[in-house]
């Protein structure tokens, strides 16, 4: 039901999980009175110690959205200041409720400085939207960047709630240097996520079923026109996302679209469904898709990250997947669990002897230019301009995972 039937018809709005089950979550139904003031009734295991600080939040909510007379419950299992506020925001206007203030909840998150347009994106972790009890902890486990999904993981009925929870959530969770990126819908329902979301500054958005270049330039030309209204200068990057024939087709018209899509990633389940084949764990069916967007981003200059990996159970298919990922030119791929971080970032890092021999490449090209020689050689071996410009590439990557220390002096041809 769209908002406006719900503002002529109804009364009484919900919003949140119920059950035995629930864990840093709530459920809230707020119905409105027209007198009698706000009567807050609460159950909470903790209500003794944090009652006051609910009843609290959930009033500075309804203030801000001008509800001066409800009738308001609130069944509590442990949900955080941001999750309580999006949950009375959420039911209060499923009610009816006119916003006539900000009903956001302070900000306890210090923003952070603008993303680099080519940081590490080796993996990138999916968090469902609608799904705060997820959001708390995910940095703890070191992702390169969190996903606040607004797209798949959302049920229909559920996109309006889960809106709130993720720009209530960037404003709230320490994501502990994780990237902070946001899976909106498809157009034109992602607009409205935008229209949320970027007052708040994510570092990055997705763009699903991306399959024309005008697609990027609408979402481009929102985030700048809202950017502007809030007064903020904080870039922030688009990662389209192919997820079917055409998309593929148009890979590198899309990576050129606007200059703030600094990465192509692709979407498997979706893809192989477009063509009609079945999805199998070696992937030769999605090989074309998979090259072609990896080509489309090295010629546009940007980041080619590859899909998710499906059976969180299966970590060494995962390592397999991983291993021809990077070998076809995919910088990092998505995560559906924490426990694929670490064998992805594994994966995706050089080794020892790629290192190794790197150092040395890197190295025998400084010599040759400090010699003014045209021509660089390791040993009996000359060594073309593109396989120097690979070391180079691949000691960076080296240095930004750490594997070297940032200030390592590249050996000699010897090794010493």
């Amino acid at each position: 039901m769209a908002r406006s039937a719900r503002k002529t018809t109804s009364r009484r709005g919900e919003a949140g999980p119920q059950g035995d089950d629930v864990r840093s979550d709530l459920h809230v139904a707020v119905e409105l009175t027209g007198s009698g003031g706000l009567k807050i009734e609460l159950a909470s295991k903790v209500g003794a110690l944090y009652g006051g600080s609910i009843h609290d939040a959930a009033e500075h909510v309804l203030t801000a959205l001008g509800v001066s007379d409800a009738r308001v419950t609130i069944d509590d299992k442990g949900g955080l200041p941001f999750t309580i506020a999006a949950r009375v925001e959420a039911a209060a206007l499923r009610a009816g409720a006119e916003p006539k203030g900000d009903p956001r909840p302070e900000r306890t998150v210090a923003r952070s400085g603008p993303s680099p347009r080519d940081r590490l994106r080796r993996s990138r972790l999916y968090l469902p939207g609608s799904q705060p009890k997820f959001m708390i902890n995910a940095g703890i486990h070191r992702p390169d960047g969190v996903i606040l999904d607004l797209e798949d993981s959302v049920h229909p009925s559920e996109k309006d709630t889960a809106r709130l929870l993720v720009r209530n959530a960037l404003r709230c969770v320490d994501f502990i240097g994780a990237e902070r990126m946001v899976r909106i819908n498809q157009l034109p329902l992602g607009l409205e996520d935008l229209q949320a979301v970027v007052p708040e500054a994510p570092d990055l958005i997705l763009l699903p079923k991306t399959e024309r270049p005008d697609q990027v330039l609408v979402v481009a030309e929102r985030i700048r026109q809202i950017s502007a209204q809030a007064g903020d200068g904080h870039p922030i990057w688009l990662m389209p996302i192919l997820e079917s024939a055409l998309g593929i087709e148009n890979a590198f018209a899309i990576a050129t679209a606007d200059e703030t899509v600094v990465a192509l990633t692709v979407g498997l389940e979706d893809y192989t469904a477009d063509l009609g084949v079945v999805k199998t764990q070696e992937g030769a069916e999605t090989l074309f898709a998979r090259t072609r967007l990896v080509n489309a981003a090295r010629a546009a200059g940007i980041q080619a990250i590859d899909s998710v990996y499906g059976d969180v159970g299966d970590e060494e298919g995962l390592r397999a997947w991983a291993m021809r990922s990077r070998a076809l030119g995919f910088e990092g791929m998505g995560c559906i669990h924490p426990r694929q971080i670490e064998p992805i970032h594994e994966a995706f890092a050089p080794s020892a002897q790629e290192i190794e021999k790197a150092l040395k490449i890197v190295a025998a090209f400084q010599e040759a230019e400090a010699k003014g020689l045209g021509v660089v050689s390791l040993g009996s071996k000359m060594i073309d301009p593109p396989v120097v410009l690979r070391a180079r590439r691949l000691v960076e990557t080296a240095r930004r995972t750490g594997l070297i220390p940032q200030d390592a002096p590249a050996q000699d041809k010897s090794g010493a």
